[in-house]
């Protein structure tokens, strides 16, 4: 077993759980009904460092890498994007929570992990009780936002899923400056994350994540994006409660994500919160409030 001081969340208890081809580890604290955090780009599970202890003090908190992230291991990806679409992953979390014990449980996503989580709500309603998405429209939706200032601050849609290797070596080339660039730009301050935090993303961000990283924006395009216009054309909906919350410092988040979502979801609760595009770092306390009074109501 990892050590959590390593790679993880202290008070968390770590175990190595296999789902298709890909090795997870996920880390367990509390006790009460379940709710799994899933992180964003380009950072690991760690970004609910300032929120997770906080929840297990009243359910159980399961926190994991996303597939291509952090300690999670798999085989590399299609030339697509292939075994990393938003339903392979999100269909391999549900594996891994039912091997950890649950069968039905909350779930709460920032960014590429809320892409994953409302993919799992839509695909296996008998599983997702609840449902938290942060900083995010549905991915069909996202792409056709994407014109004119919204598409150069959105360039990792389009650049991370250019084909292999051409991503992978432009950002290999300077790993460390495009991650301290992506965390600078996206921060609503340039304090927003701590120093640790920032050690945690960098270590975790090696070739084989580079690689990871840009397998699952390969797939947001050419998988992720026709799925969900499918399942928009038929009127398909999420089932189960959900809370949505965006950043108010986030320019392009500002026009009206919560009336796109009404389109996918029913009912929604939600709002802007005083941050950047890292909610759970930069507003752990707003975040907090409201997640237990939605969660374990």
């Amino acid at each position: 077993m990892a050590r959590p001081g390593d790679f993880g969340i202290d008070g968390f208890e770590y175990s190595t759980v296999e789902a298709g081809s890909t090795r997870y580890l996920p880390g367990v604290a509390g006790s009460g009904p379940p709710v799994l955090l899933l992180h964003g780009f380009p950072q690991t599970h760690y970004c609910w460092h300032r929120v997770a202890p906080a929840l297990a003090q009243r359910g159980t908190v399961v926190v994991c890498d996303l597939k291509g992230y952090g300690e999670t291991r798999s085989a590399p990806g299609g030339p697509l994007g292939e075994g990393y679409s938003s339903r392979e992953r999100a269909g391999e979390l549900v594996e891994v929570m039912a091997r950890l014990g649950f069968e039905r449980f909350a779930v709460v996503g920032h960014d590429r992990g809320a892409r994953v989580a409302y993919r799992m709500a839509l695909d296996h309603p008998d599983v997702v009780a609840r449902l938290c998405v942060l900083n995010i429209v549905p991915t069909v939706e996202q792409f056709e936002r994407m014109a004119g200032e919204a598409a150069v601050e959105y360039y990792p849609f389009t650049f991370l899923a250019q084909p292999a290797p051409f991503a992978e070596r432009m950002v290999g080339a300077n790993a460390e400056y495009f991650l301290q660039h992506t965390l600078d730009s996206f921060a609503g301050s340039p304090d927003a994350l701590t120093p640790q935090a920032r050690e945690r993303y960098r270590r975790a961000f090696t070739p084989e994540t580079i690689a990871g990283i840009c397998a699952d924006y390969r797939a947001s395009f050419h998988i992720d994006r026709p799925m969900d216009a499918e399942d928009r054309a038929r009127g398909r909906g999420i089932e189960c409660p959900v809370l949505l919350h965006w950043g108010a410092e986030e320019g392009s988040m500002s026009d009206g994500p919560l009336r796109v979502w009404e389109r996918w979801a029913s009912p929604i609760e939600g709002g802007p919160v005083a941050s950047g595009h890292f909610i759970p770092e930069e507003a752990p306390e707003e975040l907090l409030a409201s997640l237990q009074g939605f969660l374990w109501r």
